[in-house]
C-alpha cells in the first residue's frame, strides 16, 4: 500500500530491487558531499563509500534532494553535480518541506537522511559523525536535531562517535535521556571522531556486527521506537593526536565566536577551520573514518538481513 510521501521519492531501481527482496541497503548522506569536504575530495569520498558498501555485501543509497525530488540513491552524474554545485541547501528536518515545495536542491544532514531513509524503508545509515550538544549550549541552547531524530526515527546510525567540536559528555547524557542506545564498537570508550577515545565510557560495548544486528532486531521487535548510535572508532593509523586536534578545535571555536558564526553554519565553519589549522590532516582522517563506517554499516545491515 502506497504512503503519502511516496510521490516525492525517486528510488534508484537497484535500491528498490534490494529493498523488495529484503537485501541489505545502507543509506549515505549528502551533506558531507555538498558542505563537508572540498571538491574533488568530496566526490572521491562519496564514490569510495558506495564502493565499500558494495564490497561488504550491501547496496548503497546516497540520499539527496534534486529539483524538489528526494533521491534514494543517486547516479554518478548526480553525484558529480552535488560535489560541484554551490547552491545546495543544507537540509535538516525543519528544512525538508520547504526545499521540496520550492523545487530546490538539498544536501541532507544526519537527521534529514534518517527521515528519508526511514520513509524509503532503509534501516542502516553510515556517516562521519553525529551532531550533538554544542559547547556552551547551556547559554546558546545549540543542540543538534540529530539527537531528537534518533529518539523517534528507527534508523541505526554508524559513525565515528560525535564530532570532536561538540560537548561529548553532555551529548551522551542527552542521548541517555532520550533513550537512544549508544554502542562503542570493539572498545569500552566512546570515540571522538578524529580520535578513538573521547575520554568518556560508552554505555554499551559490542564487538561484532552480528551482535549489533541482534540487538536492533530485538529493539524493533519490541516496538522500542527510534534509532541507535554505533560509535566506530577511527583507526589509530589515521587518527589525529588529541593534543593537536584539541588545540585546533579551541582556536576554531574562538574564531567562530569572534566572527559570530552560529546556527547551521557553525559546524561547516569549525570543520573547515580545523582542516586549515591541521594542514589538511583532519580532512584525511575524516575520509578514512567515513570509509570505516561505511564498511561496518554494510556488515551490520547484511547481518540484520540474514536474521530474516
Amino acid at each position: 500500500m502506497s504512503k503519502p510521501w511516496d510521490k516525492y521519492l525517486d528510488v534508484l531501481p537497484e535500491v528498490r530491487q534490494a529493498l523488495d527482496q529484503g537485501k541489505a541497503v545502507v543509506a549515505l548522506e549528502s551533506t558531507i558531499i555538498s558542505h563537508g569536504m572540498p571538491y574533488p575530495d568530496n566526490l572521491d569520498c562519496a564514490a569510495n563509500c558506495e564502493k565499500i558498501v558494495r564490497d561488504h555485501g550491501a547496496v548503497p543509497a546516497t540520499i539527496a534532494i534534486l529539483e524538489g525530488r528526494v533521491k534514494i540513491g543517486v547516479t554518478r552524474t548526480e553525484l558529480e553535480y552535488l560535489a560541484r554545485a554551490k547552491n545546495v541547501v543544507k537540509c535538516s528536518r525543519r528544512d525538508l518541506a520547504a526545499v521540496l515545495a520550492l523545487g530546490q536542491d538539498g544536501a541532507t544532514t544526519v537527521a534529514a537522511t534518517m527521515i528519508l531513509a526511514d520513509r524509503a524503508g532503509i534501516r542502516f545509515f553510515a556517516t562521519g559523525g553525529v551532531g550533538g550538544v554544542h559547547r556552551g549550549a547551556e547559554n546558546s541552547m545549540d543542540i543538534s536535531a540529530d539527537l531528537t531524530e534518533l529518539q523517534t526515527t528507527g534508523v541505526c546510525v554508524v559513525s565515528a562517535g560525535v564530532k570532536s567540536i561538540l560537548d561529548i559528555g553532555r551529548t551522551l547524557e542527552y542521548l541517555e535521556t532520550l533513550g537512544v542506545p549508544v554502542v562503542a564498537f570493539g572498545q569500552n570508550r566512546f570515540p571522538a571522531f578524529y580520535t578513538p577515545d573521547s575520554g568518556f565510557d560508552a554505555p554499551l560495548r559490542m564487538d561484532t556486527a552480528a551482535a549489533v544486528a541482534r540487538m536492533l532486531k530485538v529493539k524493533w521487535d519490541f516496538a522500542l521506537h527510534g534509532g541507535a548510535v554505533i560509535g566506530n572508532p577511527i583507526s589509530v593509523e589515521y587518527a589525529v593526536p588529541p593534543e593537536r586536534i584539541n588545540v585546533a578545535i579551541e582556536e576554531a571555536l574562538r574564531r567562530a565566536d569572534t566572527n559570530k558564526i552560529t546556527g547551521k553554519e557553525i559546524t561547516p565553519f569549525l570543520l573547515d577551520t580545523v582542516k586549515e589549522l591541521t594542514g589538511g590532516e583532519s580532512l584525511e582522517a575524516n575520509k578514512r573514518l567515513v570509509y570505516s563506517n561505511a564498511a561496518l554499516a554494510a556488515d551490520i545491515a547484511a547481518a540484520f538481513a540474514a536474521l530474516g
